[in-house]
């Protein structure tokens, strides 16, 4: 995969990689490496290229956070003036309008190159189940992309596009991930809205991003969030996690061979070289709730979203996603009832090995199968790379996909390997924050901020610093630290009549700039910390050597009667 600049970073031209020509167009460029490729598979329907370009340059001209980026959407995804056609043509209709996820990546300057092709009606995880043809990884064309939004990733993955729209039920924003070699967002479910999406399942639906790393993602993820769904971020959102993320992992790993288990064993070991805490955990009953989603009365649902149009026999139709969604109808209301209460059991017997936990890492697919297994084994395969995602959904997780280096299948060839990071709903920025960690790819903030997750932000000074003793105090609230910061030079640093001793901030108009650090936090976090601080300490305005002002630390003025001067480097100084 050629290596391109993280959004914010995009350039307008692109050095072709496949001759020694001089540069041209981008646009231009990638319209003749997708003609010379011959993947006529990856793209449902692709915009001409005079209206990209003009589109592109457009966005160039008129900047925004993805100004110039090209967008490639999963063909279940409206988006306006192009079919939609959830891998059926004879399904499918002109979209009159955007769905609100493509609105706001388009309004912040993306320029959307075309509709992928996808695992028909969003059902698989192989990327194999459609008339538009089998969409091939992009490294070993015998083998598969993974699915449901397999055109989607293989299109970031060759840099036919910068980004790509994906949706994930079972797996599908994540499986392609791991398989393509890229980072894939599955997001809380409901917090971006799913209008303007074929529904597969319904209550499980989530729309997700594709980006070559995790900055790229981070940024793309954060505007189409601004797409709202019905379960925004709370007031008490975690937007980091703390100096020692504890990382939950399996103790057996099912499905993996040798090769693939050496792979996750040397993430673990990254890890934790990285500074993290593992604790080994018991996966039953999350493998047991991945087994109900496509093996009990869950299934359903799929039925309800395109039972008709598969009943109609539509001449496109693919034979085994045709058979998944003709056999959904025979389950009864109390069996759906019955499997929804086996599952919020299994959850509840899940999530207790979660507390205390920042983050469970599993392996986002235990194998990397041929088209040819695929096809002589659909089903059997399909549920082998649904494994460790199945049961995400089910549970009210949030997850990130990232690569973890490679495995060596021989005679195969070599095969991408990739983790991924789940958490609790609404625990997004976590996530994102001990992917960057992982990657080294280190953000300034995390998607859920610029999508509307409420923060304020906090100056802190002495033992609240980085490195120094009440740094926890901030951490377990989820704060992240946001850089360093100088108060006018109007304050002085006293020592308080505290247990541990404190440095209490004092204005002085014959004092000093005192530098501190600020915090970003979430107002119910905030609330919390207030309540927590000892007397005489308490929060105030404190003026900034820029002029401007930030919550922070300061204290009574009848504190001072007690307190003594301290020397500032004594805080600032490990």
């Amino acid at each position: 995969m050629t290596a391109r600049p993280a959004l914010g970073q995009q350039t307008t031209t692109h050095r072709p990689t496949m001759s020694d020509e001089v540069e041209t167009d981008r646009v231009t460029d990638i319209y003749r490496r997708i003609q010379v490729s011959g993947r006529t598979e990856i793209f449902t329907h692709l915009r001409p290229a005079t209206d990209v370009l003009a589109d592109h340059e457009a966005s160039v001209a008129g900047g925004g956070e993805l100004a110039g980026v090209l967008l490639a959407v999963k063909d279940n995804v409206d988006v306006a003036g192009l079919p939609t056609t959830a891998a059926c043509p004879s399904f499918g209709s002109v979209a009159a309008e955007d769905a609100p996820a493509v609105a706001a990546l388009r309004a912040a300057g993306a320029v959307v190159i075309g509709k992928t092709n996808l695992d028909q009606f969003a059902t698989g995880l192989v990327g194999t189940r459609s008339p538009f043809g089998a969409v091939r990884d992009s490294r070993r064309m015998s083998h598969i992309s993974g699915g449901s939004s397999s055109g989607s990733a293989v299109a970031v993955a060759l840099g036919f596009a910068d980004i790509a729209i994906g949706t994930d039920t079972a797996g599908s924003g994540r499986v392609p991930a791991a398989l393509q070699g890229i980072v894939g967002i599955k997001p809380t479910i409901g917090v971006v809205s799913t209008a303007g999406v074929v529904p597969a399942c319904a209550s499980y639906d989530c729309v997700t991003v594709f980006a070559a790393d995790v900055p790229s993602a981070n940024t793309a993820m954060g505007v189409m969030a601004r797409a709202p769904g019905d379960r925004p971020f709370g007031s008490d959102t975690a937007f980091a996690a703390g100096p020692t993320p504890v990382i939950a992992v399996p103790r057996e790993l099912p499905g993996l061979d040798a090769r693939w288990q050496r792979a996750f064993a040397a993430a673990v070991s990254h890890a934790e070289s990285a500074g993290m805490r593992i604790r080994s955990i018991d996966l039953t009953d999350f493998l047991d709730a991945a087994a109900v989603l496509y093996d009990g009365a869950l299934v359903a649902e799929r039925y309800d979203a395109v039972g008709d149009v598969v009943r109609a026999g539509a001449p496109d139709l693919d034979p085994t996603v045709a058979a998944i969604i003709t056999a959904a109808d025979r389950w009864s209301a109390v069996e759906l009832l019955a499997d929804r209460r086996r599952v919020a059991a299994l959850r509840a017997s899940a999530s207790a090995q979660l507390d205390g936990v920042d983050a469970l890492m599993v392996p986002t697919v235990p194998a990397h199968p041929t088209i040819t297994e695929v096809d002589t084994a659909p089903v059997t395969t399909n549920s082998l790379m649904g494994t460790y995602t199945n049961f995400c959904n089910l549970f009210d997780l949030c997850a990130i996909a990232i690569p973890a280096g490679i495995v060596d299948e021989g005679a195969r060839g070599i095969a991408q390997f990739g983790v991924s990071l789940l958490s609790t709903a609404h625990r997004d920025a976590v996530l994102l924050d001990i992917a960057a960690r992982l990657t080294g790819d280190r953000s300034t903030t995390t998607w859920p901020e610029p999508a509307g997750a409420a923060t304020t932000e906090l100056a802190v000074f002495g033992a609240h610093l980085r490195g120094q003793p009440l740094e926890h105090q901030l951490t377990d609230l989820g704060a992240r630290w946001a850089g360093e910061i100088a108060t006018a030079p109007s304050y002085r640093l006293v020592a308080l009549d505290t247990r541990p001793a404190k440095p209490g901030l004092v204005p002085d108009s014959a004092g000093r700039s005192i530098r501190g650090e600020k915090w970003v936090l979430s107002p119910a976090a905030l609330g919390r910390f207030l309540t927590a601080l000892p007397d005489p300490m308490t929060l105030g305005a404190i003026t900034l050597d820029d002029g401007s002002t930030i919550t922070g630390f300061s204290c009574h003025q009848e504190a001072l009667t007690t307190a003594t001067d301290l020397e500032v480097d004594h805080w600032l100084l490990r």
